[in-house]
């Protein structure tokens, strides 16, 4: 195995004629070992072949033999990481690694940084193989960002991924960000109660507060539907997609790959696209841009809100919608509405000049989306304005709501300050909105999340001023989108230095895990005193 791997891997040497022959033949000989041992899988299983873990994982890996066929190095390549996975499983299952883990799952949020790192990990690994990419193989470090920036579904790339890469590369992004869109926790955490194993009560409190669901009882049935209905929600997206694509390619099985991939990508708010072009080519087109941003409005939801909505809809009696709920539909609604009038009026005689009526109102609608960190465009977005690159950034840093797939400090936490500053305009001791009161907890946190977030962007915007030769905006709107886990740039991702990549790449990881975790890792647990201090004033403002 360690042999035909490595033969796999050199794809960058010159080889005689009869090495070729050898390493062919010893690809097929590998993919006819496994589909004979999926047989005997089968016979020897019967029934209980449909109760098996393994079952998934076989059919995925015959399913893409049967994609890649004339194809032996990459088949054996599929076949090689179903072994890799096989191992690392067995691995796993050591007594000392599972006290390791036993170990890690009592701090959840250092679990959710290093569960993070270990995917990004590799996938760079993956990324830097030959049989990743067309032609030359890719730098360790742009493989790096690359599988960084998917997993923390940001989007931002340093070569194009619809011809940089092959269908084996694509195919990783599109696990990186799938997963990376889901949540390392929310999908380990989905699968350890599918498969019956019990939570700690830590691990429920971390989760459930995430996932900014009250009620224990419906706490495990919540989490359990996540990935069904993000499946359903990608799974209608790319049928459309599909169906829209085929009109163009003519091709079932292109128009089938484009249409899940951009459906994964849009609903995780990653960005990442197989055109050149992005979706500029479609900035016109109703289904392309009706379906895709409904994608990115339903991942940049959260979970819970879907699933509130979903309740609300799908009971026999009334319910009403609880205040998490109001708060980011209607944060939601005043960003998306409020962002496109401010694009059309802006750029209505700027950027979107020469374009119909009908043109200008998509591409206002779609760049207000997409701002909500999904980094699809159908603009070339260093067009527009300096007034409107100035909203972009705000709204990038903004980002969707908590427990969603996108990126920022949360509608919710914008929301939370700005009633706090409305009710203190009022002269009101408490914080208080839509007749309910918010705790003070609340509000420090909504404080303290957005002072970090705004710290670190400072921090990364003054490192990257200090090494990258491009303008101020330039630089800010880079690190703001990364921060904010967007994808938008206005065209320097390319150009930047090493340390550039190495910034832009630490800001997607923080931007993805959120500032809060950083917070709980400099600092976890309380400092209870015995004591309080005297009261001090100070003067401000």
């Amino acid at each position: 195995m360690a042999t035909l791997a490595t033969l796999l891997l050199q794809f960058n040497y010159d080889l005689p004629p009869w090495a070729n022959v050898a390493i062919q033949a010893l690809c097929q000989v590998l993919i006819g070992l496994f589909v004979v041992q999926t047989g005997l899988f089968f016979v020897l299983k019967g029934r209980a072949v449909l109760q098996s873990p393994e079952l998934i994982v076989r059919l995925v890996v015959l399913g893409g033999l049967a994609i890649t066929h004339g194809q032996p190095r990459l088949g054996a390549g599929l076949v090689i990481l179903e072994r890799l996975v096989r191992s690392l499983q067995i691995f796993l299952k050591k007594d000392i690694v599972q006290n390791f883990f036993d170990r890690l799952r009592t701090q959840p949020a250092l679990l959710l940084a290093s569960s993070f790192s270990v995917v990004i990990a590799v996938g760079s690994v993956l990324l830097s193989l030959p049989i990743s990419t067309v032609g030359r193989r890719i730098h360790f470090l742009d493989a790096l960002f690359t599988a960084t920036s998917a997993t923390c579904v940001t989007g931002l790339a340093v070569q194009d991924t619809g011809t940089y890469f092959t269908a084996f590369g694509q195919g990783v992004i599109l696990a990186l960000i799938q997963v990376g869109g889901l949540g390392i926790m929310t999908m380990s955490t989905s699968l350890a109660l599918i498969m019956g194993r019990k939570l700690s009560i830590r691990e429920r409190l971390f989760i459930q507060n995430v996932m900014e669901e009250s009620d224990y009882g419906e706490f495990s049935r919540t989490l359990k539907n996540i990935v069904k209905m993000a499946l359903l929600i990608e799974g209608i997206g790319a049928a459309v997609l599909t169906a829209r694509w085929y009109l163009d390619f003519r091709d079932f099985g292109k128009a089938l790959y484009m249409g899940v991939f951009h459906a994964v990508s849009a609903f995780c708010n990653a960005g990442f696209s197989l055109m050149s072009d992005n979706l500029v080519a479609y900035q016109s087109d109703p289904t392309v841009n009706l379906t895709v941003s409904l994608l990115i409005i339903a991942g940049g939801l959260g979970f819970a809100v879907i699933y509130g909505l979903y309740g609300l809809w799908g009971m026999g009696r009334p319910r009403h919608l609880n205040l998490h709920l109001k708060m980011t539909l209607t944060v939601t609604a005043v960003l998306l509405l409020g962002g496109m009038v401010f694009i059309f009026l802006a750029e209505y005689s700027h950027s979107l000049l020469g374009m119909s009526l009908g043109d200008k109102l998509w591409v206002s609608w779609f760049q207000t989306v997409t701002l909500r960190t999904a980094g699809f465009n159908t603009i070339d977005i260093a067009s527009f304005s300096t007034p409107t690159l100035c909203l972009c950034m705000v709204w990038m840093f903004i980002g969707g709501s908590p427990g969603s797939t996108a990126g920022g400090v949360k509608t919710t936490t914008i929301g939370v300050l700005i009633v706090t500053v409305r009710s203190m305009l009022l002269g009101r001791e408490q914080v208080e909105t839509f007749g309910r009161q918010i705790p003070w907890d609340i509000v420090r946190k909504s404080i303290s999340i957005t002072f970090i977030a705004f710290a670190i962007l400072t921090i990364g915007t003054i490192a990257l001023a200090l090494t990258e030769p491009f303008s101020l905006q330039e630089i800010l709107f880079e690190t703001v989108s990364a921060m904010g886990t967007v994808g938008l740039t206005l065209g320097i991702t390319p150009k930047l230095t090493a340390f550039g990549k190495v910034a832009i790449t630490v800001l997607m990881f923080i931007g993805r895990i959120g500032p809060l975790t950083i917070a709980f890792l400099i600092g976890t647990g309380k400092t209870v005193r015995g004591f309080k201090m005297p009261t001090g004033k100070i003067v401000v403002g």
